[in-house]
């Protein structure tokens, strides 16, 4: 059954025969005349609408449905949130971490020199082998000029062939490790950064802890040393 109602003593009348219904729906259609139904219309029911108890009370508000703009729209939003959430949940796990497996800044500079050493160590290896690589091509490249207008044999094409390819590889190679040194001075260094920050927090919540527990009183009391005579001053 559907009903409209114009005027407020309506609404009270309509809560009394609520009560033998169920539940009240209070709705506005699309010209602006509020509803007080049993039920919403099909019509209705993406408009929004209000519950309302035996005494024409609300208690619940049932929002209109979502359009597929502000569907999509909120779908962003969460996933925005997601995003979010996880990348802060990040930060702490390597605020953690950091905290954990450092007690000093003496300590991240250890493991940066490490770190830098193996990297380098790579580099120069590296760097050994595509000298070797050049001084190979350079005498291939003789033994090919040497041959004038004479056809270059097979095996001699196939080694300068090769000889490109792991040169244009160990040079790639070179570059890997140069950026990856880079990033890997970086990194440490925004790791000192962050743990000269999580040190200040730490040592500022702790300064605030003690000044509380001084201030409620449970502050360890000291006692004056003893003076010349036996006595002790406070």
């Amino acid at each position: 059954m559907l009903a409209t109602v114009g005027a407020a003593s309506l609404v009270v009348a309509f809560g009394f025969a609520g009560a033998a219904r169920g539940a009240t729906y209070k709705w506005v259609d699309e010209k602006g005349v509020v509803h007080y139904t049993d039920k919403i219309p099909t019509e209705a029911a993406s408009k929004g609408s209000t519950v309302l108890d035996k005494q024409a009370r609300p208690v619940k508000r049932i929002d209109p449905a979502l359009t597929p703009e502000q569907r999509r729209a909120r779908a962003v939003e969460e996933e925005q949130k997601r995003a979010a959430a996880k990348a802060q949940e990040e930060v702490a796990r390597r605020d953690r971490a950091l905290v954990s497996s450092y007690t000093n800044e003496a300590e991240i500079d250890l493991a940066r020199r490490r770190a830098l050493a193996t990297i380098d160590a790579q580099i120069e290896s590296s760097y050994s082998y595509a000298a070797r690589l050049d001084k190979r091509k350079a005498e291939l490249d003789k033994r090919r000029e040497a041959l004038g207008d004479k056809p270059v044999p097979h095996a001699l094409e196939s080694e300068l062939a090769g000889n490109r390819i792991e040169i244009a590889k160990t040079t790639q190679l070179i570059e890997q490790k140069q950026k990856e040194r880079a990033a890997t001075v970086a990194r440490y260094d925004a790791d000192k950064v962050r743990w000269r920050e999580l040190k200040a927090v730490t040592e500022a919540n702790a300064v605030s802890a003690s000044a509380q527990a001084a201030a409620a009183g449970t502050a360890p009391v000291r006692v004056a040393p003893a003076s010349a005579n036996g006595g002790s001053r406070m």
